[in-house]
């Protein structure tokens, strides 16, 4: 398989998966409720994965990434209650959002060092601390969640591009909900004179989805313009050959582990805030569909390739795909089974092109 066929793929199958669902499922799966619920689940996920692929990239592998993001909710649904009722300050949710994203650096920078420092494989020790994180969200308030209402901005916010005077009908033949004018995002229009049942409707980008794109070109960014990103390529490629060269190996592989605990903690925040919850369960199993991204996006599990790009698109096929299960009826044990399907597919895939590169 040629390099020019194995960056189309993940695109290609992407593309033939919409088309599918689109054929299959037309009027649940091409609505735009629809899709803005894709984009917005993808954008925790995709935020981890950002940080994942250059984990894998490293050539190590991070299996911790989803009891992580459930210490990091925890931890900010502990400080953002009080005696388990939510105490409505925007600073202390400040506070806890910034804690939160904190603990997703210690829990990374654990991570690290570890896995340099006592020189053990990133797969042992992301497996010891899959499980000693999510047994510290449990503990942390008894196996209970923290409810956390006020805590929305992040998860439902929006960037209003327009705005829309809807008016409900409750029954009758026109029932239901009407446009009845567009008007400007900055707009205060006077509602009176139009009924109870009249009410403004925000449309724009979902913040989550913002927060994700800024991720998108800070990992973009390091991994293509800083010395960081080029150690990355080359740690992956050939460990022993990046040491020789001068590369700072155990460093490097710190800073790598450390800021995808930072990402974490940022999707973490957006998954409290979607759920309006933190829960001690969040998280499980992301690390299988974070993973599958990566790989179906062109990275090797061998390490030292990889892009952000490919990440993109594996994220968002692993999105619309557990979407268009889910609409078709086709239950969550499956949807592991196509995942796990896919994983061992995409590293097949990945294998039979190094041994055919080291035979020619």
């Amino acid at each position: 398989m040629n390099k020019f066929i194995r960056q189309l793929l993940p695109f290609g199958t992407l593309t033939l998966v919409i088309a599918a669902l689109s054929a299959l499922e037309p009027d649940t799966f091409l609505t735009a409720e629809n899709f803005r619920n894709v984009f917005s689940r993808s954008s925790y996920s995709g935020i981890i994965a950002m940080g994942m692929t250059a984990v894998i990239i490293s050539g190590g592998i991070d299996l911790s990434v989803g009891s992580m993001m459930a210490v990091c909710g925890m931890v900010a649904g502990f400080i953002m209650t009080q005696n388990g009722v939510v105490v409505p300050t925007a600073e202390l949710m400040w506070i806890g959002t910034i804690v939160g994203i904190v603990t997703g650096l210690l829990c990374g920078l654990l991570n690290g060092s570890l896995i340099t420092m006592l020189n053990l494989p990133p797969f042992i020790v992301t497996l010891g601390t899959m499980s000693a994180f999510r047994g510290i969200s449990y503990v942390m308030n008894k196996g209970m969640m923290f409810d956390v209402p006020t805590y929305k901005f992040l998860g439902e916010g929006i960037l209003p591009l327009w705005k829309t005077i809807e008016q409900t009908v409750p029954g009758g033949e026109n029932q239901g909900s009407h446009i009845l004018r567009v008007v400007p995002p900055w707009s205060s229009p006077d509602l009176s004179g139009l009924g109870a049942n009249a009410q403004i409707i925000p449309h724009g980008i979902p913040v989550c989805v913002l927060i994700f794109v800024g991720i998108v070109l800070i990992a973009f960014f390091i991994l293509r313009y800083m010395p960081l990103g080029r150690y990355t390529y080359a740690i992956g490629s050939n460990r022993q050959a990046a040491y020789h060269a001068g590369v700072n190996v155990n460093r490097n592989l710190i800073a790598i582990y450390a800021i995808t605990g930072i990402f974490v903690g940022i999707a973490a925040m957006i998954a409290t805030s979607r759920t309006v919850s933190a829960q001690p369960t969040a998280g499980q199993g992301l690390e299988l569909d974070i993973i599958a991204a990566v790989v179906i996006g062109g990275a090797s599990l061998s390490g030292g390739r990889g892009t952000v790009i490919g990440t993109i698109i594996g994220t968002l096929l692993i999105s619309f795909l557990r979407n268009g299960l889910t609409l078709l009826g086709i239950s969550t044990n499956v949807q592991l089974v196509v995942i796990g399907a896919i994983i061992i597919g995409a590293v097949a895939l990945d294998q039979m092109a190094r041994s055919k590169a080291e035979t020619t």
